[in-house]
């Protein structure tokens, strides 16, 4: 349950295979707002030095903006040290870097989003949605959403926007498996000669996914295309920078959304008159949508460093100390969200930290929510409404915010 203090644990990642601890969170938020946690040996992860957990949204939000103070490049951005000897390595990947290195990587990247390019998504998107939803509506009875849309839908976007052809997805999705599912059981890690497990982020690990990325990219330049890997391979980027971008873009890139999309379909469902208001057009998608990435926010924490001594919430925090901001406490914090546990789905403003803030805000949050809106509109017009049909099973992870599957009736036009 927590330390000796009586300090609510919220690190075991096997509390979130039931869902969010959010009584957990309220009490930190209440009484604790930054609070120490213990790491100790989990699952075959070895035990850690502990870190302080940041519960209130102001706290969470300042944490973020203030990449000078929490740096993101000094212990990367998981939870768990990494090897050191991995650390260079892990360093180089864009998330895991602080301004001003970071918005020249990210500048770089943007540009590989076009407004013609995103028209286009849009259109195939709609289209994959469409499609899929038919399918799952044509079979009758119950089906899982995720085994039969979600986790397709995410896939198959990416695929069209990195341009990976469509058969290679397997790869594209063992590999987040891999990096994402890594403390889930059903994921049993790799382990390293002395049987310990092997960090999913090491070169070893990723050598594969690189050998890829770098294959792919020599192709995109003798037959370039109007996708995001021909924008990549024939930018300025360095070999070794082209490769973090594909392993962001692939991991990141897939699972936002296929965390996200489930989880507002699950929340949809648990809330039958905020679905009757969707259904009815009585709430702008738009705003509903930021309301479901609320409740369900696809990645639950992100850890900075302390680079300097510095105070937070009253608490003394030491230069070198993990300091770990919890997105799915902050988006239900009662000091900005009135009622914070009732989905309302014409709420505005809605402020919530779903994709981050500050520098690091995700680069793809607008392609998330795109992917979202176009796949709540398509479910509305393919049926008459979703209705559970059992429990969802959940990840077990204290980072990504995942369904593993999401067993739901749809009713009738």
């Amino acid at each position: 349950m927590g330390d000796a203090n009586g300090t609510p644990d919220v690190f075991d990642p096997r509390l979130y295979a039931a869902g969010v601890p959010h009584d957990r969170f309220r009490a930190l938020r209440d009484r604790a707002p930054v609070a120490r946690q213990a790491e100790p040996e989990i699952l075959g992860w070895p035990a850690g030095p502990g870190f302080w957990a940041v519960t209130r949204h102001a706290d969470v939000v300042r944490v973020l903006k203030d990449s000078e103070t929490y740096s993101s490049h000094l212990g990367a951005t998981q939870i768990r040290d990494p090897d050191p000897a991995d650390l260079p390595f892990i360093r180089r990947m864009m998330l895991n870097q602080d301004p001003p290195e970071h918005g020249r990587l990210r500048r770089l990247v943007s540009r590989a989003f076009t407004p013609g390019r995103i028209e286009r998504f849009t259109v195939t998107a709609r289209e994959r949605a469409h499609g899929l939803l038919a399918e799952a509506v044509a079979s009758g009875g119950e089906v899982d959403l995720v085994g039969t849309v979600t986790d397709d839908y995410a896939l198959l976007n990416l695929t069209d926007l990195l341009g990976v052809p469509a058969s290679d997805r397997g790869l594209l999705h063992a590999w987040t498996e891999r990096v994402i599912a890594y403390q889930d059981p059903d994921e049993p890690p790799v382990l390293d000669a002395g049987g310990r497990p092997v960090n999913p982020r090491s070169p070893a690990m990723l050598a594969e996914m690189f050998g890829y990325a770098q294959e792919l990219a020599a192709y995109k330049r003798s037959h370039p295309a109007d996708d995001v890997m021909t924008s990549l391979a024939t930018s300025e980027l360095a070999d070794a920078e082209l490769e973090m971008f594909f392993f962001l873009l692939t991991v990141a890139g897939n699972d936002t959304v296929r965390s996200a999309a489930p989880g507002g379909l699950l929340a949809l469902a648990e809330h039958p008159g905020e679905q009757r208001r969707l259904w009815n057009g009585e709430v702008p998608m738009e705003t509903a949508v930021d309301e479901l990435l609320r409740v369900h926010p696809p990645v639950l924490s992100f850890r900075r460093t302390a680079s300097r001594d510095t105070e937070l919430a009253g608490q003394h925090v030491r230069a070198g100390e993990k300091v770990v901001v919890f997105h799915a406490s902050a988006n239900h914090d009662e000091r900005v969200f009135a009622a914070p546990h009732r989905l309302d789905l014409g709420r505005t403003p809605n402020p919530h930290v779903s994709f981050g803030d500050g520098p690091h805000v995700c680069l793809g949050a607008h392609f998330a929510r795109l992917q979202l809106r176009v796949l709540y509109e398509e479910a509305r017009a393919a049926c008459g409404g979703v209705v559970l049909a059992g429990p969802p099973r959940r990840l077990v992870s204290n980072f990504v915010n995942g369904i593993k599957s999401l067993p739901v009736r749809l009713r009738e036009p």
